[in-house]
């Protein structure tokens, strides 16, 4: 059976989410999960070092197939979406000099994906991963299941028949695989 791993990050400056999840079958396993804090560092720069040298760490260590992130959203304080700007830029870079490829959803995308509410909030979202994923080191931190979340999402929507995975070319080759489907 084939097994694919996906790099979940919910990228910050103070707190950056990270989630590895692995799927066998229908089985999906977180086998990371944590929060890289990093309010002690006095710079952007020593945060942003911080960053890169992490997502190099999880993609040496797991070997991802994929890294899902977290596209940051509009808000009134442009200097803080400058800092998060950079925060995801640099979590992207380092995901691709490692090859991994990388996928942006919108935190609402996300939370549909997981919840069927795209505006559920970051404790809904974090409940119905409990659900859905076997959390073998549970890390209480919103960031966290934000970055499990994400990595989630990436799985679902690669499964999706309107992402463009699907090993089907027209409707013929999905009722000739699926004739129990035909009502």
């Amino acid at each position: 059976m084939e097994k694919l791993k996906i790099l979940g990050i919910d990228p910050g400056t103070n707190f950056m989410g990270y989630a590895v999840i692995s799927v066998v079958g229908e089985t999906i396993q977180c086998i990371c999960l944590g929060t890289l804090k990093m309010k002690k560092y006095n710079t952007q720069q020593e945060k942003l070092k911080h960053i890169f040298q992490r997502i190099r760490q999880l993609t040496k260590h797991y070997k991802p197939e994929h890294m899902s992130i977290e596209a940051p959203f509009f808000g009134k304080n442009v200097q803080s979406m400058l800092k998060l700007g950079r925060a995801q830029g640099v979590a992207i870079a380092a995901a691709i000099t490692a090859d991994v490829p990388v996928s942006e959803y919108s935190p609402k995308k996300i939370k549909l994906s997981v919840t069927g509410n795209g505006n559920a909030s970051k404790e809904q979202v974090q409940a119905m991963l409990t659900q859905l994923v076997v959390i073998d080191n549970p890390d209480d931190s919103l960031d966290a299941s934000d970055a499990l979340a994400a990595a989630v999402c990436h799985y679902y929507q690669s499964q999706s028949p309107l992402s463009g995975a699907s090993n089907y070319n027209n409707w013929s080759d999905f009722i000739k695989n699926n004739p129990d489907r035909i009502k």
